[in-house]
């Protein structure tokens, strides 16, 4: 028990808050639209309801992911957060098709709703929390990448880097931004049914925000399907194969292999020296070299080998991204 409730510690903090926050929401959306029957509303609240049960997952799955490794699973459980991600995008998918059937069946049968301050009320509740939970994951997204940021540019470098953040992070930053969007989606679709004759706008919304969800479902499947293969990370790779060719010790940079466990960095590294040199003096270089790409963001586990100087610039002359 005390081994869990330290992962737990560790598990991403912006998909914890999260699931908290849209789990309120989810509750007053749902109240409201008990009370009004606005179809607007229900697709909010499903959505809403989503999201706070996948984020949990995602808090979970990023806490668990962080155990040591074992002598059954030597290589760690970062992947396993991969793993939670891709189940909990399943319970999206769902909440998104009976957002667009429910949608699609107020286009063919329009019912004028009820209960309009209440909606209207409830839902710029709700915008504001879920604003507010994508501002913390914006800032949470530069945080993880390493760069600084204040007023607008947090959510223009944010929105620039969000693919390089964690999978977790990355997942609440883009649940939420939908779920900000869509809030304000069914805001206008409401207004719009209250003071035209045109009912219909609340079905095309709650489709709108169904395909939403969709694009949520889809760009997350497709990252960690990656991460469970095993994506190895060129961009990382450059970074390393720049800090290794500058070493005074190395000679060329023969092979790079950068491989993505969950949030953590595996590298194995073959650095071409002076075959007169040392073993002492190979140490060095080898310490040197882990030190320095431990200190990247993520790297965790630095694998360092030697190869003698064939004279010939592979680095260099092939570039940074084609190191085979």
């Amino acid at each position: 028990m005390s081994e869990l409730l330290g992962l737990l510690k560790q598990g991403n903090k912006s998909a914890l808050l999260a699931a908290v926050i849209n789990a309120i929401i989810a509750v007053v959306k749902g109240v409201a639209y008990v009370f009004t029957g606005n179809v607007a509303m229900f697709a909010e609240t499903l959505h809403s309801i989503g999201d706070s049960a996948n984020q949990f997952f995602v808090f979970i799955g990023s806490a668990l992911s962080k155990k040591s490794p074992t002598a059954r699973f030597p290589n760690g459980f970062g992947r396993l957060v991969n793993l939670v991600l891709l189940a909990a995008v399943l319970i999206v998918g769902i909440m998104a098709y009976e957002t667009i059937i429910e949608g699609y069946h107020h286009i063919l049968h329009p019912v004028e709703s009820k209960g309009f301050l209440i909606n209207v009320s409830v839902l710029s509740f709700a915008v504001i929390l879920e604003a507010f939970v994508l501002f913390k994951a914006m800032k949470e997204t530069l945080h993880e990448v390493g760069i600084e940021a204040k007023g607008f540019n947090i959510v223009t470098k944010s929105v620039a880097n969000v693919n390089k953040a964690k999978a977790a992070t990355k997942l609440v930053f883009l649940e939420d931004a939908v779920a900000t969007g869509g809030g304000l989606l069914a805001l206008i679709a409401i207004v719009i049914s209250q003071y035209t004759p045109f009912h219909q706008a609340e079905g095309i919304a709650s489709i709108i925000i169904g395909i939403m969800m969709f694009f949520v479902v889809g760009k997350t499947f497709l990252d960690n399907a990656a991460g469970i293969l095993g994506e190895a990370d060129l961009e990382m790779r450059s970074v390393i194969g720049e800090i290794a060719y500058k070493d005074p010790g190395v000679k060329d940079v023969q092979d790079i292999a950068v491989l993505k466990e969950g949030d953590e960095y595996h590298v194995e590294l073959v650095v071409e020296v002076d075959p007169t040199i040392t073993v002492a003096e190979a140490d060095d270089i080898k310490d040197r070299l882990e030190d320095r790409i431990l200190r990247e963001n993520g790297v965790t586990d630095v694998i360092v080998e030697f190869d003698e100087d064939d004279k010939y610039s592979k680095w260099k002359e092939q570039g940074k991204n084609n190191i085979d």
